[in-house]
């Protein structure tokens, strides 16, 4: 038993989530900066010059309650900013416009799915909206100021401590982020930190009735990070109690090239931020009724698409690979609506390994995302009613996610249509048994050996240039035999 076992780690996770407007939450300026050169999507207000007052954002105000519902919580129908100081040189106003004692979003509860097909359940403490600081380069004995962030909408969602293992804390990352790019809320790119957790992790004895003193990992952009980090943080913590070294309260960085966290900053309590209500923004008041119009307006979430396709029985790797993309899922859901059960079984497990390769052969060089359920749908009946092979049905599913159209033109330009006549595909099986390269399988599937069959069902495909339908050969073969 090692000494990491008699430890149990406890992870509470910040999630930052970039909202997906226009403009920034109190300017007109650029909300997208992801190509733009440094400074310049910045406006007066960005800049805190004299005399300059910030206009809330309202589509922030809509996505932030759509974002509530996602995540199960109660929006309240009044909210209000504060000032939280800190002096940081890509702030220029010196504090940050955010929602400490009054936040849109109230407490939720998250059910994270995990790959062993269980669940935990994630409760939320809260999430506020809150402005983004700017971005600093270190070049040696200087730094460089970009101001092109300060300012976006965010959205900071806020967990309870309910997470126990790096898996878990993986899990919950994915699941908000799926929920959050569902609902529309965020694009989720997380290469540009459209998303972005803060990792706090404390260890303490199995059994124990307190928590040990946490460390809080910032600035994780994405999931394998997430899962990483903490299993670094836990063994880090765990062995510096286990030599009688105490754990600092602290907030540290990960480094993906070294796989190890390293100390930043000490950690500041919320009195050291010296927080005040922001006189300049009156309060957010919002109606029930207005609420209830908003999310109204929700798309499909993750788990409707779960609990859809449960009678299905598809692997837990297919779903996830459906819920990668939107689009997707949306047509897999579609297909069932309109086909049935079968028809999406077949569909979904085309999504997941007929765009899943990355090998040569199987790459789609261009994927279109225009085709339609209807396509699809062609295509279920088609392998359905065994006009076509697996791998034909995988051949042209990867066409029409190149950019071509119609299922059975395709299968017909590509000669991937299979015979079904059982009269056609008999007179190939009386060849094939009667030529004498074929005396030895029959011999030995009549002393038993089953698999000598595929030999005998090869020759059929062979001497049928692969139309035939092989199920049907096989049977005809038996049948003879």
């Amino acid at each position: 038993m090692s000494v990491y076992d008699e430890y149990q780690m406890t992870i509470g996770v910040e999630c930052h989530v970039q909202l997906a407007t226009k403009t920034k939450l109190f300017s007109a300026a650029d909300n997208d900066s992801r190509f733009a050169e440094p400074n310049a999507n910045v406006s007066p207000v960005d800049f805190a010059l004299p005399g300059m007052l910030p206009v809330l954002n309202r589509e922030a105000v809509v996505l932030a309650v759509k974002a509530g519902a996602a995540l199960g919580s109660e929006i309240a129908l009044e909210s209000r900013f504060d000032r939280k100081h800190y002096f940081y040189p890509d702030l220029p106003k010196g504090y940050q416009t955010t929602q400490m004692y009054q936040p849109i979003i109230g407490p939720g509860i998250v059910e994270v799915p995990l790959e062993d097909g269980s669940t935990v359940n994630v409760r939320i403490h809260h999430a506020h909206m809150e402005e983004d600081a700017g971005k600093l380069t270190h070049h040696g004995d200087h730094s460089l100021v970009d101001l092109n962030r300060a300012g976006t909408p965010l959205i900071e969602i806020v967990s309870e401590p309910d997470i126990h293992s790096a898996e878990e804390a993986r899990a919950y990352a994915t699941e908000l982020y799926r929920r959050m790019t569902y609902a529309g809320v965020t694009h989720g790119d997380l290469y540009h930190g459209n998303m972005r957790f803060d990792v706090n992790i404390s260890v303490a004895k199995k059994g124990a009735t307190e928590l040990g003193k946490r460390a809080e990992v910032k600035n994780l952009n994405s999931f394998r990070s997430v899962e990483r980090a903490a299993e670094y943080e836990f063994k880090r913590q765990v062995d510096l109690l286990e030599s009688g070294e105490r754990v600092v309260q602290e907030t540290r960085g990960w480094n993906d090239d070294t796989q190890a966290t390293t100390s930043q900053r000490s950690k500041e309590d919320a009195q050291d931020y010296r927080y005040m209500p922001d006189a300049d923004i009156p309060p957010i008041v919002l109606t029930t009724e207005e609420v209830a119009k908003i999310q109204a307006d929700m798309p499909v979430l993750p788990q409707v698409y779960r609990d859809a396709w449960a009678p299905l029985g598809l692997d837990t790797s297919v779903v996830n690979a459906l819920l990668g993309v939107q689009k997707h899922a949306m047509l897999v859901l579609e297909v069932q609506t309109q086909a049935g059960d079968g028809a999406a079984v077949r569909i979904a497990n085309l999504f997941a390994s007929g765009l899943g390769s990355n090998s040569a052969d199987d790459k789609v060089d261009a994927i279109h995302e225009d085709v339609q359920a209807s396509e699809l749908i062609e295509l279920a009946k088609m392998i359905d009613a065994a006009e076509i092979s697996s791998n034909g049905a995988k051949e042209i599913f990867k066409e029409l996610y190149a950019g071509e159209h119609n299922p059975r033109a395709i299968a017909e330009a590509k000669n991937l249509l299979q015979v079904s006549d059982e009269g056609a595909i008999a007179e190939v099986v009386n060849e094939v048994l009667a030529d004498a390269a074929s005396a030895k399988a029959i011999e030995d599937i009549k002393g038993g050996n089953d698999k000598a069959i595929g030999y005998l069902v090869g020759q059929v495909m062979k001497k049928s240039r692969g139309k035939a339908n092989p199920a049907l050969a096989q049977k005809l073969i038996r049948e003879r035999l």
